[in-house]
């Protein structure tokens, strides 16, 4: 970073919390945490405001951020943004880029990202690709909002007598005593997304323990996202040893990450699964330095004032 440069503030915002850095001139750094993107409501005064709330004066911000749909439009409404008055440069795009360069960088290969939403980008030799990330509504396969309304959907056929008992019921009764109301309560909340997404930890749990109907909840994610990652692979032409990355609360699972696995592994025997090398917000840092050669650059906007 140039002496010129007051400071860069990447933000990693996806919908379970926003993460920023905000790193100085002097390369000194400051990470903050707020809450998730809402994806049901307009993403610009949410961004704006966690700007203000960073601060620090940045010359330069970018932005992964669930939700995105349109990079070129967000971009030029938050260089406009009088909480970004004194920004020089802003680069925006979907949070599947900053993640896949936080884990696999520049390698080729996909990585699926899974928490209350979930998307997957692969990366090959000519181009890529982005599979669901199409939100809960219509897609999110095997995200924390899918298991937990899978969750939701097992205790009521319990509860009707349509389906197996499982002991997801009781859990779902901490929270609604009474099964007959749950469902006008959830309608009712601001914050239903969330709360439906709140009951996949306790799905893994119980699916760890035994819980028939959960681990099959648990299975059928596995199987969702790893039917993600092997498109995302044949899409973009991606070689046979090609790497794959996972990351998001939903791999805390040991159930689900190594139904996951193996699930890739029967479609692609080659795969290299490989750590993390970072974050997404590592990612969104490095957002700032892409060239314009780079595969990923049709995917963000990179807009500077004047």
């Amino acid at each position: 970073m140039s002496q010129e440069q007051r400071a860069l503030l990447a933000i990693d915002a996806g919908q379970t919390g926003i993460k920023t850095r905000l790193i100085r001139a002097d390369g000194t750094a400051t990470d903050a945490l707020f809450s998730g993107v809402l994806t049901d409501r307009p993403l610009l005064p949410q961004l704006a405001e966690v700007v203000a709330s960073a601060g620090g004066s940045p010359d330069t911000i970018t932005f992964g951020v669930s939700g995105l749909t349109d990079a070129d439009a967000e971009a030029s409404a938050l260089l406009t943004h009088p909480a970004l008055a004194g920004v020089r440069r802003v680069v925006v795009t979907h949070d599947s880029v900053t993640s896949f360069l936080g884990v696999l960088g520049d390698r080729y290969g996909a990585v699926v990202a899974a928490g209350t939403g979930v998307v997957t980008l692969g990366v090959g030799p000519e181009h890529s690709t982005r599979v669901d990330g199409w939100g809960y509504i219509m897609g999110d396969a095997g995200s924390g909002y899918w298991i937990g309304r899978s969750a939701l959907d097992a205790v009521m056929r319990a509860h009707d007598g349509r389906g197996p008992a499982t002991a997801l019921t009781a859990v779902v009764q901490d929270r609604w005593p009474d099964l007959d109301s749950a469902y006008t309560a959830l309608q009712a909340s601001e914050d239903r997304v969330r709360t439906v997404a709140s009951f996949a930890a306790p799905t893994a749990l119980l699916a760890a323990t035994g819980d028939e109907v959960a681990a099959g909840i648990c299975r059928a994610a596995a199987t969702e996202l790893a039917l993600a990652v092997t498109t995302a692979l044949r899409v973009t032409d991606a070689p046979d040893d090609a790497a794959v990355g996972a990351v998001g609360g939903v791999f805390g699972s040991d159930l689900i990450r190594a139904a996951f696995a193996d699930a890739v592994r029967a479609a692609r025997p080659d795969a290299r699964f490989v750590p993390p090398a970072g974050s997404g917000l590592d990612g969104a840092v490095s957002l700032a330095g892409l060239g314009g050669q780079h595969p990923l650059r049709e995917r963000f906007a990179d807009l500077s004032r004047g």
